[in-house]
């Protein structure tokens, strides 16, 4: 219904931000994700937005770009998480290392959000592995798919299942890994040691 609001940046508030446009002053509920990399009052921001509709209520959420708010989206298809618990998974987390959490099957990692148990996040790892895309996050392997190389996705995959045998979360495997140069030319053991490196 909106899907952003561009305009000047009037106020910050622990949770929400105000954005006045066309003389309108709107009040956007948001994350200290969000907050942290706004710019200053008075500068002209452009947020995207996801409208949610109660019978009582009628709240706005904001994002810096549309993967957060698909997550987001992604993350209210999951029964029992509501408005309020998937915006506290992407404050926790942010868009990258959530995208990694669920890929990475890191339940442990999106449970320590506020108000989310670990039933729920196991849900969330459930429901949503399948369906997340880390297209434009910082764990996009498409450059490693559509090598012709060596190891590509399967052999980086293995490693990161390797790295997580070790005792490191799925977000931190899949970091150290993306920080590997050239591994789309390496085998499996050689993407684990250099990973290892960047530990």
């Amino acid at each position: 219904m909106i899907a952003f609001i561009c305009g000047t940046l009037e106020e910050k508030k622990p949770d929400s931000i105000i954005v006045q446009s066309g003389g309108i002053g709107y009040e956007i509920l948001t994350s200290a994700y969000v907050l942290e990399r706004l710019p200053g009052l008075q500068e002209e921001v452009k947020i995207v937005t996801y409208l949610d509709v109660k019978e009582d209520s009628m709240k706005l959420y904001g994002f810096l770009t549309g993967q957060e708010k698909t997550l987001f989206k992604q993350l209210l298809s999951v029964s029992g998480v509501g408005p309020k618990g998937a915006l506290s998974i992407l404050n926790n987390l942010g868009p990258d290392n959530l995208v990694a959490a669920i890929i990475a099957g890191d339940s442990k990692a999106i449970s320590k959000a506020n108000g989310i148990g670990s039933k729920t996040a196991q849900k969330v790892v459930l429901e949503l592995r399948d369906k997340v895309s880390t297209e434009g996050s910082i764990f996009d392997l498409s450059d490693y798919q559509n090598s012709s190389a060596g190891a590509s996705a399967g052999a980086v995959q293995e490693a990161v299942e390797a790295l997580k045998e070790l005792g490191y979360s799925g977000a931190e495997a899949l970091k150290a890994v993306k920080k590997v140069k050239d591994a789309d030319t390496m085998k499996t053991e050689e993407i684990i040691r250099n990973a290892l490196r960047q530990m």
